[in-house]
């Protein structure tokens, strides 16, 4: 028979996961569909086609850079304020710069927007997290990160192709013109069309979210009260492990700085493949436009796959760190053998699906993991500095990838790179020792 319980977090999922899940794929798209129309800008920019993969790089360091300056204050106002009007405001600015993308003229144009595109965004996925553990128990967590983080796999899936048909407006494919509008090339509407459902889910969020259960109308008194006790009690169990830490605190901890190191050496490998793998296959196999959209779309398909089994079998088991450190050790595996030269198209596919896996189907454990041993108002600030440090590696890999890339003509020396950082990362876990349990009273 189901509890009460149960059927309370039942009715929180589909009330609250499926807005939260849209918007983060198009946050995710919004962030992310540069590494497309990189292909197209070169080509109507003469500005940036000089050391090209150095000035997408440097692009996405300028969007780390903003939004690491916000990233700690943005959750701590989820935390203490309100998580539907903070979400909303992010989502509304970052859609309203994300679509001013099309008008670059100069590099430094969109390294200006990058900059501000990742101030806007600054908050929201920590924001999120955060969120999840107002609303979920530690016996459901895991499952809703992972309702909410099989927004990245998706987002990868369905952008692709919808870009592509975008993108060729304005341009003359197998003897056929595809109309534009106001004589806006194809990567203009682009980030136009990913821009505006941002801003209209924005206002939609700022209506449907409910900041804490206590203020949800949508609730019985009693499913309320159901789910504010079992919160308490973790909350209580939470302070019997940590003690009541104060965020300065919380930051200071060796666990929650083994963390953030571990964040940014596999961030690091994430970003560079993800901004640079539409180029990498190009570069290698010299794919038409609507073939290598087709085969973008294979890898996202399996890191779905991995997030849901591995975030099921972590709430299963109530085990988080070693369901966060085997995937990465595949996805590490896996980027390390494309470098193997002259394999087939299906293999390198294979390969970059495994690697996908690895670096997407760790991060429902792996963000499970501060709110095991830290309070609500702790886990906030520690899970905003986690996510800073570890975005960092967001410019860190696309830079060392683009760099290497523009100095030898070469990705080998780049992608090796990126593969020994996924690597390190387990002696980061190796470290991190956590006892969800109270001590004996």
């Amino acid at each position: 028979m189901v509890s009460l319980l149960d059927r309370v977090i039942l009715k929180a999922y589909w009330r609250l996961l499926p807005i939260i899940f849209l918007s983060y794929i198009i946050a995710y798209v919004d962030r992310n569909n540069v590494s497309l129309a990189k292909l197209k800008m070169v080509d109507d920019l003469p500005s940036f086609r000089y050391r090209t993969e150095s000035i997408f790089a440097y692009g996405q360091v300028a969007f780390f850079i903003g939004y690491l300056l916000l990233e700690i204050p943005g959750t701590l106002l989820v935390e203490k304020w309100s998580a539907r009007k903070w979400i909303c405001r992010i989502m509304i600015t970052w859609g309203i710069l994300a679509s001013l993308t099309a008008i670059v003229k100069q590099p430094w144009h969109f390294y200006l927007l990058r900059f501000l595109l990742g101030l806007a965004e600054a908050g929201f996925f920590p924001g999120v997290i955060v969120y999840l553990t107002h609303w979920f128990p530690g016996k459901a967590r895991a499952r809703a990160l992972s309702l909410f983080l099989i927004a990245t796999p998706i987002a990868q899936f369905v952008s692709p192709k919808i870009s592509y048909y975008i993108l060729r407006m304005g341009t003359i494919e197998n003897g056929i013109y595809y109309r534009t509008l106001f004589k806006l090339k194809g990567w203009q509407w682009m980030y136009i069309a990913w821009g505006v459902p941002s801003v209209i889910l924005g206002i939609i969020v700022l209506f449907f979210l409910t900041d804490r259960p206590k203020d949800a109308t949508w609730l019985s008194r009693e499913e309320r009260e159901v789910l504010e006790t079992e919160l308490s009690i973790e909350l209580e169990r939470q302070q019997s492990i940590g003690g009541h830490l104060t965020v300065l605190q919380a930051l200071r901890q060796i666990k929650v700085l083994l963390l953030a190191i571990a964040y940014f050496f596999i961030v690091t490998g994430n970003y560079g493949v993800e901004l640079f793998l539409p180029t990498i296959l190009r570069d290698w196999y010299h794919l038409n436009d609507s073939l290598l959209t087709w085969l973008l779309m294979i890898p996202p398909l399996g890191s779905l796959f991995g997030m849901l089994i591995v975030g099921f079998s972590s709430d299963r088991t109530k085990e988080r760190r070693f369901h966060a450190a085997v995937p990465i050790l595949i996805g590490a595996i896996g980027l390390g053998l494309t470098l193997i030269r002259h394999q087939p198209l299906i293999t390198i596919i294979i390969l970059f699906t495994i690697t996908s896996i690895g670096t997407k189907a760790y991060l429902p454990a792996f963000w499970s993991l501060p709110s095991l041993f830290l309070s609500e108002s702790a886990a906030a600030g520690s899970i905003g500095f986690i996510n800073s440090i570890g975005n960092l590696g967001g410019g860190v890999g696309p830079t060392i990838l683009g760099v290497i890339k523009d100095r030898t003509g070469s990705f080998f020396l780049g992608i090796l790179s990126l593969s020994i950082s996924m690597a390190i990362t387990l002696s980061f876990f190796l470290c991190i020792h956590i006892n969800p349990q109270p001590k004996s009273l």
